[in-house]
């Protein structure tokens, strides 16, 4: 399992919030249209699953893999995975 930022942009008012509830659903919390989300292949596949029955041309969503080495700041937190893929916060 690693740590993924879902980030988009979608361009119909109507499919938004139908993208949002698919990204929140497999995110651990973020703002707005950037959201924290652990997943492994198959949920990775799954989302991506999702968000293409939904998505069209004009919308735009980026699946950003975190480093291990990130910089936090301010009430940030490293988020690990024990090898069952059990959140370590």
């Amino acid at each position: 399992m690693q740590n993924f930022l879902i980030i988009y942009d979608i361009f119909d008012k109507k499919r938004l919030p139908k993208i949002k509830k698919i990204a929140y659903s497999y995110a651990l919390g973020g703002q707005k249209s950037a959201l924290e989300a652990p997943l492994d292949k198959s949920l990775m596949t799954s989302l991506i699953k999702e968000l293409e029955d939904i998505l069209e041309d004009e919308d735009k969503v980026n699946i950003v893999k975190v480093a291990n080495k990130t910089i936090l700041l301010g009430k940030a937190k490293q988020v690990a995975f024990e090898k069952n893929g059990v959140i370590i916060l």
